[in-house]
């Protein structure tokens, strides 16, 4: 009876373990292991794909050992080109080296983190997986005109169906992800929000040469732009004309944050976090939090979620978000109970560089809500108002404490 007893604690503590440990890897830790696979592992680091790799589960990288890497780097591309081409080696998908020869009908095409980025035109972010008759697995990006001249070498790791990292012979050639990359100074980023759903928004920021000029002084030193998708934005211009000149330069510049944010590093840096309108007394901050895979960022009078990546190249990043983010400092906040003051400290970000005319009008005081701005947000909606900051930051806490709760339990009635 004893025994029986202490194989339950066993298992109630392995599952306790599993629960602790589940969904978790590091991709650094695991190549780490494997000196043969150390540059590729150093370039994963560099380019900052390692915490994208990380905070995905079901996923699949193809590592290139040294020699692999090494013929890669005699073409001098730059770091940008570099995390293209190894994005392109990263396979949203789980294929372990049984699952390799289990293909269905001997072929598969696989989405990709360069697909992911949005960079990628058509079908050129996905890799065709063929397995050969005779044990041999090839692999060709699927805008190499069909060619699988990169070939299954073995198993490094397998956290099933979490990650899995297999050797390839060679890196996987693709005109486009080898297309030389502009570096952040070159980067017309109006031209990329106006390709992908904020012309609006990139247009009005054009108009605003203070504004415009405040985002091209931070671009070289890293820069996240939040932009506020078209018809969201077009529904708020009346609203925007209403400010004065200084104003509408403030509020513009609210949506970019002088530091470079990857996804990961917004869903890890949860808190407040400056803008390039912050500026001493004119705080024009927001709160970043994320509940699972979706990122939220909230003021004082509503709140938006970011529904997409435009680009993801350090130092620049822009994303989408599905509703206009009003500012507490240009706007009233709907009738209701006060929200409790956030306990989290700002994130680091510094403040950005302004231009001449940026820094002169910034020794004024903080600019209040103007009389004329609406007393609740433009959807009315009342989820928007009052933010739950709570329980996002309490939800994993509490799942813990309810298996632990749970095993002792179990343990008490069993002894």
């Amino acid at each position: 009876m004893m025994g029986q007893r202490q194989h339950v604690v066993l298992l109630i503590f392995s599952v306790f373990l599993l629960f602790q440990t589940s969904n978790a890897h590091n991709i650094t830790r695991l190549l780490a292991k494997h000196p043969s696979l150390s540059t590729f592992n150093h370039y994963l680091t560099l380019t900052h794909l390692a915490p994208e790799i990380n905070r995905r589960t079901t996923i699949t990288v193809l590592a290139l050992d040294n020699a692999a890497m090494s013929s890669l780097l005699d073409k001098n591309p730059s770091i940008y080109t570099i995390k293209n081409i190894l994005s392109l080696h990263v396979l949203l998908d789980y294929f372990g080296a049984k699952k390799l020869h289990q293909i269905r009908n001997g072929t598969a095409l696989a989405a990709t983190m360069f697909q992911a980025t949005g960079v990628a035109p058509g079908v050129s972010g996905f890799v065709n997986i063929t397995d050969f008759k005779g044990g041999k697995v090839g692999f060709g990006a699927e805008d190499n005109g069909g060619s699988l001249n990169s070939f299954f070498v073995k198993s490094v790791e397998e956290l099933p169906y979490n990650i899995s990292v297999i050797q390839i012979s060679k890196a996987l050639p693709s005109v486009v992800a080898e297309a030389p990359t502009p570096g952040p100074s070159e980067l017309n980023i109006t031209g990329i929000m106006s390709a992908h759903g904020c012309k609006v928004f990139a247009d009005t920021l054009l108009a605003n040469p203070e504004a415009m000029g405040t985002y091209e002084d931070n671009v070289n030193g890293g820069l996240t732009v939040f932009c506020p998708m078209d018809d969201p934005f077009k529904a708020f211009l009346p609203k925007y004309k209403n400010l004065t000149a200084s104003k509408k330069a403030s509020f513009l510049e609210f949506f970019g944050v002088p530091v470079y944010q990857s996804l990961s590093m917004l869903k890890s840096n949860n808190g407040l976090m400056n803008t390039l309108a912050t500026d001493g007394a004119s705080k024009f901050d927001f709160t970043v939090q994320n509940e699972g895979e979706e990122v939220t960022l909230k003021t004082r009078v509503n709140t938006v979620k970011i529904t997409g990546t435009l680009i993801d190249e350090q130092p620049v990043a822009i994303y989408t978000i599905d509703k206009v983010l009003m500012p507490k400092e240009l706007f009233k906040a709907a009738l209701g109970p006060a929200p409790a003051p956030a306990p989290e400290e700002a994130a680091d970000a510094p403040k950005g560089s302004k231009s001449k005319t940026k820094s002169k009008s910034k020794t004024k005081a903080a600019p209040t809500p103007d009389s004329d701005s609406p007393a609740e947000s433009p959807d009315d909606d009342p989820a928007d108002q009052v933010a739950d900051d709570d329980n996002a930051a309490m939800c994993f806490g509490a799942e813990r404490l309810a298996v632990v709760g749970l095993s002792f339990l179990l343990v008490f009635f069993l002894l």
